[in-house]
């Protein structure tokens, strides 16, 4: 049993209830108000949705692991469901893959992607203009991160639309639990994390490409080889799934707000400000997982070793404590930079550079040669137990 020096308020919630999904900021926001911490007897566990704390547990990774997995089951007890990647591995383990990932993933070689980037936001944001309206996830959002930086990576191009979407749904799903909602993307999967694993061996990619420069470390003998092509998917998710939808989610708010859109558009160095606003305001990546690795105490909750707490980004950026009583107003004058969407502490999204970059680059274009944008209908909400974003958003939109 938890131990408890303060009392912790039992929450009825059912966080991943679909309609919750669908807008998770009221449960968020009694979340919040119960303390700092909730206990949700529904799942057994205490969930934590104010910034300090949220904050505190990931900057302390020796107590609070990831290597027990970061969804509701602990693998140190249950087996995982495929060999473990570099978001459930602790050091030494992750000092290795994260060290192969950054020798990848780094400023030269972000300058070298960025004019290849450019290319093709050009052509897209032609091609939607040309259009006029169009569904900007489906047309938009998704069909940049599958082209350019499944590129980069140097993945073959056959296959991706089929798979890396459904695959990126599925692999998230493992992160909460297996609900309706969760059996619905896994099987939506099926098949597609053979496709992928497939795509990312050293055999199958394009030597030019960043995947290559991973099968470079195991060469070098900086991580074994087994774990290459792991560091290879990893790398895929992290400037694709989320990647996808943070685009989308910034469209939606930029639309929503036509006032901060027309800023934006007169002055396009604006955007890099709007696109932070909107990982802080409509996190992508709303949950996962940490388990203590010791009997410790945080918000006054004692937790002893082997207990799994359950963290929520997407509450933490939204946390009035933090970031004051406009915490739920999208502004894009705001300074969001101090947002969790990518996680703090050693697990910091290693590809957080990727995103960004594809972000930076294909909506500083949009804004540049789009003078007006304006929805055609409603945007309807992507259901998923660990992300929060669209699954259509209908714009039409106006050229400068």
């Amino acid at each position: 049993m938890t131990v408890t020096t303060t009392p912790v308020p039992e929450l009825s919630d059912d966080p991943y209830a679909p309609d919750t999904l669908a807008d998770p900021h009221p449960f968020f926001t009694r979340l919040r108000a119960a303390g700092s911490a909730a206990w949700l007897p529904q799942y057994g566990v205490h969930a934590f949705g104010r910034d300090a704390e949220v904050r505190e547990i990931l900057e302390d990774w020796r107590t609070f692991i990831s290597g027990a997995g970061v969804g509701e089951i602990n693998i140190h007890r249950v087996p995982p469901r495929r060999q473990p990647g570099i978001l459930e591995v602790d050091p030494p383990v992750h000092t290795r893959m994260r060290d192969a990932m950054n020798a990848v993933i780094n400023p030269r070689e972000m300058r070298k992607l960025r004019a290849g980037f450019q290319e093709f936001a050009d052509e897209l944001v032609t091609r939607v203009i040309e259009q006029g309206s169009f569904d900007a996830v489906t047309d938009f959002a998704q069909v940049y991160p599958i082209r350019v930086f499944a590129d980069a990576v140097g993945i073959p191009r056959e296959g991706r639309e089929a798979n890396l979407i459904a695959q990126g749904a599925a692999n998230f799903a493992t992160f909460g639990p297996q609900n309706e909602v969760a059996q619905g993307h896994l099987r939506a999967g099926e098949g597609t994390y053979d496709w992928v694993l497939e795509a990312c061996r050293r055999e199958n990619l394009d030597p030019a490409g960043m995947g290559a420069g991973i099968w470079r470390e195991a060469d070098a003998g900086n991580v074994p080889p087994e774990e290459a092509t792991l560091l290879v998917r990893a790398m895929l998710s992290a400037g694709l799934d989320t990647t996808i939808i943070a685009l989308g989610n910034t469209i939606r708010w930029l639309a929503a707000h036509p006032e901060q859109y027309a800023r934006v558009h007169e002055n396009p160095r604006l955007m890099k400000f709007a696109i932070d606003e909107a990982f802080r305001f409509d996190s992508p990546f709303q949950s996962f997982y940490r388990t203590t690795s010791r009997d410790t105490v945080i918000g006054g909750i004692e937790l002893p070793a082997e207990t799994k707490v359950l963290l929520f980004l997407g509450s933490a950026n939204r946390d009035e404590a933090k970031w004051g009583p406009d915490a739920h107003e999208f502004d894009i004058d705001r300074d969001a930079s101090g947002h969790l969407t990518f996680g703090m502490g050693i697990h910091q999204c290693v590809g957080q550079p990727i995103s960004r970059l594809e972000m930076d680059v294909l909506l500083t274009t949009f804004a540049k040669r789009v003078r007006r944008l304006e929805f055609t209908a409603e945007p309807q909400p992507f259901i998923h137990t660990t992300l929060c974003g669209y699954e259509s958003l209908p714009v039409t939109v106006q050229a400068a």
